[in-house]
């Protein structure tokens, strides 16, 4: 099977879904997929509003309805896999989208009404008109049916692997650690007060807290680390804490398991689906007091970090990348048949 894979977005900078294309297309080719990789090297960084999104839309445009088909065709394509949701109007081929999550649609005061309206309209056009939808998980799965009327037939879901292949050596309890940016459903200010109130119930004995990413804090005992090493952060960690009030798979929360982070996070159901019992939760809402005693009861207590650890590695062993690749191939069969079934 040939799969033409627009990997454009890992361009971009530091991403989950990066992440996701490039795990996904060393998978894939294991599975014995030949992958053909198509990238517009002509699309900026995102330019957040303004002339700048405009001319970025065009460009979008340009690339998913013009060139990709004609790199399809090129490339005699089974397949055409969008890893995230756009549609080709004439494509050569069934194509193929990934759904990572609906916040725009369960958080819609937290994303710029522009993007909310754009998003909903293009996403769910593309998801609608998709051969096949591949969710990262149930809890996308179940929002995509939910709000868009998607059909289970039409659905693969294929969880993801557990992140990067880090080198992490022995974790030490240092300090706590985020890593995302500042996005108002990422639930950065929450973790803020309550950081501040641990360190007025720690006193001296405080752990510091190191904000990886894009995310920017100038309040006492934090640190920024805007090109973080992820592997020495991690390792460093007495806990990753994923305050995020919706996600669509906690991909960040994984690949902290994996290398024995205990996770302190914000209960959502994409998130605890993802780690299961393996996470130390909070309620999302109602005040900084709980995650305040989650951070003091996890750097107090030897043997509560050590269960964590424990918890997350074992479930982060029931995730793999070749799992979600043979997901994958499952969905771009699903499309090839569903195509071939109209064609009669």
């Amino acid at each position: 099977m040939r799969v033409l894979l627009d990997t454009t977005y890992a361009r971009r900078g530091p991403s989950g879904t990066g992440v996701y294309l490039e795990q996904l297309v060393r998978a894939l080719r294991a599975e014995g997929v030949e992958v053909v990789e198509a990238a517009n090297r002509r699309r900026p960084a995102p330019a957040r509003g303004g002339i700048g999104s405009v001319r970025n839309l065009a460009l979008d445009a340009w690339w998913t309805q013009a060139e990709l088909p004609r790199l399809a065709t090129k490339a005699r394509a089974d397949v055409l896999h969008h890893p995230l949701p756009a549609l080709a109007a004439r494509a050569p081929c069934p194509q193929v989208v990934t759904l990572h999550d609906l916040a725009f649609e369960r958080l819609p005061d937290h994303f710029a009404p522009a993007f909310r309206r754009w998003a909903s309209r293009s996403h769910r056009r593309a998801a609608r008109g998709a051969a096949a939808v591949v969710c990262v998980s149930q809890t996308t799965r179940l929002d995509a049916m939910a709000r868009w009327g998607l059909d289970r037939a039409r659905i693969v879901v294929a969880p993801h692997g557990p992140g990067q292949q880090l080198a992490v050596g022995a974790v030490r309890a240092e300090h706590f650690l985020y890593i995302g940016d500042d996005e108002p459903r990422k639930n950065l200010g929450l973790l803020l007060d309550a950081y501040t109130s641990y360190r007025h119930e720690a006193g001296p004995l405080a752990l510091g807290l190191v904000l990886a990413g894009r995310a920017r804090s100038d309040r006492d005992g934090v640190r920024c680390e805007p090109r973080p090493d992820v592997a020495e952060l991690l390792a460093g960690a007495a806990a990753l804490v994923h305050p995020a009030l919706y996600e669509g798979f906690g991909l960040t929360a994984l690949e902290a398991m994996s290398a024995g982070v205990p996770v302190i996070g914000a209960r959502s159901p994409g998130l605890a689906e993802t780690c299961g019992d393996a996470a130390l939760y909070v309620a999302p809402y109602g005040g900084e007091g709980p995650l305040a005693h989650a951070l003091l009861s996890v750097a107090t207590q030897p043997a509560l970090r050590a269960e964590l650890a424990r918890r997350g590695r074992r479930r982060a062993a029931e995730f793999s990348w070749q799992a979600s690749a043979r997901a994958h191939v499952a969905a771009y069969e699903l499309a090839r048949g569903r195509a071939s079934a109209r064609r009669r």
